[in-house]
């Protein structure tokens, strides 16, 4: 078939170049022009205004079941009745979620794109493709696809090389089904577990929320399909934890913590889309800010690529911000922030838009800035080629095969956190009854995340099956102990107050030399379920009445462990550190994905070592919120306060079959800001058996001219060692892991003391605020909690003194730790 580019015949009168031929300079006032390919400039300039608006919209084929906030409401606009001809008679921008809004055979939704991407070939009159774009968080989100576990999972495995193999694979299946962009990674930074949305991000580290997204894009990316970055910016941080919530956060912590991993995964992953975050910080909404979409994302980052909206972001600045009069100006507002495609479906980048600048009240300049930009990321990716989509449809397609199942497996065999263990397990030797109990042991679902194509979409397709092999914790136990009894009981819901299983639960339990409770939560959108999008909380106890199963089943007296499926951290100080009868071991699992059950079985009966570390705190209450252990002194616990903030387990925690020791840390005793210095150290398997270990490099300013953290994460190196076995390990430290941004707002490493340290996690090396000393006693406060000391360990700290003038940071400075083993 030949296929011309060539003009078409206008389907109505209007003329067929309305379009602004000058594009050099722009007038005062008026947007950069950005710099684009002659191709992208001549189709721009041969555009009319309706067929430029089109190119910056999405349209959403399938609005079946609710995806998205308020998708109802919002979507209303998109004509039902509408056929695709004549939806796109100027062309389209985005197709939405092609194969993840509605269960879908993937060959044939292939092949119905395939013509369809044709047929806008040749019926348009420019000749445009669209581009598709799917949600691919915890693996792409379609039907039968593969189940990854969530990215909190990826954070707990401290380990980003392989979470880049495992967004190549991602990508691998996105590019093979004509998907061009995908909606990940989330880069938000955990500041209050309440919030529903923590199963999606990776930590309440920047630097490891940086480092492991940024693998994901390079993964993503490598595959052909560009990655967007996700909430552009501080999203994570509503008040009280509410989704879509106002920020409240100063333009500091705005700079040093939420912006550092958008920084890494656009300058050092190459991302190329990025999407705004829902909230308002300061009253101004994200979606209407060009000091942030413009000024700090494109002048001080040199971003290039697209701004897409988040799920009808534009239309709330009428709806929810109340900013905007109408779409119209909603559009403008958006446009000249910085917003360059809108997305889910066209709303107000269509006709509003069009009526605002013909009316004059928006120069088409900002226009033409978000359609070149649009037309370079399809030029980019191939859509402008001519030989784009002649070729066959795939056939064939396997969505979940060996190379998906291996890494899915591998992945939650890493992030597993062993928190509590008082020699329970490894489970030795072949117990007779083993009881698996609990509301999350034999549920698929209860594996995977929010974003999951099960729990955002198949939940409203009862009946239908997953279509990949899933073993849940029961099953993966029963196959485990295969000369055992294994006795399932489910005990309780995740929800709601029944407990009529209790007695079953104790009688299994009771029978049996070993129980299993699996207990957490239930991923889901908007009220279903107890965590995820929409799914805030205003507790952080489990949900239900699981606690109370637990207690009944330890109770019994036959030896606990307890398994936690959860999307957030929740206070278990109970589980962990109470005075009466606990679970004799507790693992921590977030939503690790289809091989999770294996995983866990795998753990309980130690064929694998369990090694990941808590990517968040382990909260000590609701009322503790927010936290982070990024905390100046007076964010901690101290005399001045009858409050304690401190977690139940410290960021960085977990514990192994194996035991390792730190020796002979050897740091650069001085740096000149602006510079690099090197600390090594042996770390050495002192156990009895091989493990993987996590070796984590933290540091501390000791004193600024802004307040700073008692500690932050430095860099980190996973390694694999057998028993007895050591190893050296040198860092390369850039002395910017220290920079902050100063009185003036501008980020710099100052000269000082800085120390450093090697440690199994945030607290191992603690040092307290003495209210005491500094009052002359004074203050001392009788209400002030004991400090619980907690496995782990930590070489003495060294100091290096940073030298040299005061050192601005900028885009060209080393920003990565790097290691390597020392000869």
């Amino acid at each position: 078939m030949t296929i011309t580019n060539e003009p078409r015949q206008a389907a109505d009168d209007r003329a067929v170049h309305t379009a602004r031929t000058d594009l050099s300079d722009p007038a005062p006032g008026l947007p950069a022009v950005p710099e684009v390919s002659d191709r992208v400039r001549d189709l721009l300039a041969r555009m009319t205004l309706e067929e430029k608006a089109a190119q910056i919209v999405g349209y959403w084929l399938d609005q079946n079941g609710v995806v998205a906030p308020m998708q109802g409401e919002m979507a209303a606009t998109q004509d039902a009745q509408a056929t695709l001809p004549d939806v796109t008679r100027d062309g389209i921008g985005h197709y939405t979620r092609v194969y993840g809004t509605r269960p879908v055979d993937a060959e044939e939704r292939a092949a119905w794109l395939w013509q369809e991407q044709r047929r806008l070939k040749r019926e348009t009159r420019l000749g445009i493709p669209a581009l598709v774009h799917e949600e691919c968080l915890t693996g792409l989100a379609a039907w039968k696809a593969a189940t990854f576990p969530t990215p909190l999972a990826w954070g707990a495995s401290f380990d980003p090389e392989l979470v880049e193999q495992v967004g190549r694979a991602i990508g691998d299946s996105m590019r093979e089904l004509g998907i061009h962009q995908g909606l990940a990674p989330v880069l938000d930074v955990v500041r209050d577990p309440r919030w529903g949305r923590v199963d999606e991000c990776i930590g309440e580290d920047p630097y490891l929320v940086g480092t492991v997204g940024t693998a994901y894009v390079r993964g993503l990316q490598d595959a052909g399909v560009h990655a967007t970055l996700k909430h552009f910016l501080g999203y994570s941080s509503s008040r009280g934890g509410r989704n879509h919530g106002p920020v409240s956060a100063g333009p500091r912590e705005i700079r040093d913590v939420f912006l550092p991993p958008f920084e890494m995964a656009l300058l050092d992953g190459g991302a190329r889309s990025v999407m705004n975050s829902y909230t308002e910080t300061d009253g101004v909404p994200m979606a209407a800010s060009p000091e942030y979409l413009t000024g700090v994302l494109r002048e001080q980052l040199g971003f290039d690529g697209t701004v897409v909206a988040d799920y009808f972001a534009i239309a709330f600045l009428e709806v929810m911000h109340a900013v905007a009069a109408d779409r119209g100006e909603a559009a403008a507002l958006a446009l000249e922030a910085g917003i360059d495609v809108e997305l889910p479906t066209g709303d107000a980048y269509l006709q509003p838009l069009v009526d605002r600048v013909r009316s004059g009240a928006l120069d088409e300049a900002y226009v033409d800035r978000a359609v070149l930009r649009a037309l370079a990321q399809k030029e980019a990716l191939g859509l402008l080629d001519p030989e784009a989509y002649e070729d066959e449809p795939p056939t064939g397609v396997d969505l979940d095969s060996p190379r998906h199942q291996a890494l899915a497996r591998r992945l939650a065999e890493e992030s597993v956190v062993l928190l509590g263990n008082d020699g329970v397990l490894p489970v030795r030797g072949n117990p007779a009854r083993v009881a698996v109990i609990g509301p999350n042991a034999d549920r698929a679902e209860a594996l995977q995340g929010c974003y999951s194509f099960a729990n955002h979409v198949l939940a409203a397709h009862p009946g239908l099956p997953l279509g990949f092999s899933i073993p849940t914790v029961a099953e993966a136990l029963t196959a485990s102990f295969a000369d055992a009894d294994v006795r399932h009981v489910a005990g309780c819901a995740v929800e709601g107050t029944d407990r009529s299983g209790f007695t079953a639960a104790v009688e299994a339990a009771t029978a049996s030399e070993l129980a299993v409770v699996v207990v957490g939560d239930q991923a889901g959108l908007f009220g279903r379920g107890t965590v995820g999008e929409g799914n805030d909380s205003e507790s952080l106890d489990l949900p239900g009445v699981q606690r109370e199963l637990v207690e009944a089943v330890v109770a019994t007296g036959t030896p606990v462990v307890l398994v936690l499926l959860t999307g957030r951290p929740y206070a278990i100080s109970w589980a962990l550190d109470g005075d009466g009868p606990r679970p004799a071991a507790v693992l921590q699992a977030f939503f690790p994905g289809e091989g999770g059950g294996l995983a866990i079985a795998d753990v309980v009966t130690g064929r694998v070592n369990p090694s990941g570390r808590l990517p968040v705190s382990l909260p000590r209450s609701a009322g503790a919120q927010p936290y982070s252990y990024l905390h100046p002194v007076l964010g901690g616990p101290s005399d001045v306060t009858a409050t304690d903030s401190t977690p139940v387990r410290p960021f960085g925690f977990g514990l192994s079959y194996a035991s390792f020791a730190y020796d002979d840390l050897a740091v650069d005793p001085s740096v000149r800001a602006g510079a690099a210095f090197t600390a090594s150290v042996t770390v050495t398997n002192t156990g009895e058996v091989a493990g993987g270990h996590v070796v984590q490099l933290f540091g501390r300013d000791v004193h600024g001219s802004v307040t700073r953290p008692v500690v932050q994460l430095l860099g980190y190196a996973r390694v694999d060692l057998d028993a007895g076995e050591s190893v050296r390990l040198a860092f390369t430290v850039p002395s910017t892991r220290f920079a902050f941004s100063d009185r003036r707002m501008v980020r710099v490493v100052e000269p000082g003391d800085v120390e450093v340290w090697v440690g199994s996690h945030a607290s191992a090396s603690a040092s307290a605020a003495d209210a005491d000393a500094a009052t002359g006693g004074v203050i001392v406060n009788e209400r002030a909690t004991e400090a619980r000391v907690l496995p782990g360990t930590a070489t003495p700290r060294s100091t290096v003194a940073v030298d040299g003038p005061v050192h601005e940071v900028t885009t060209r400075d080393a920003r990565l730790v790097t290691w390597e083993v020392a000869g």
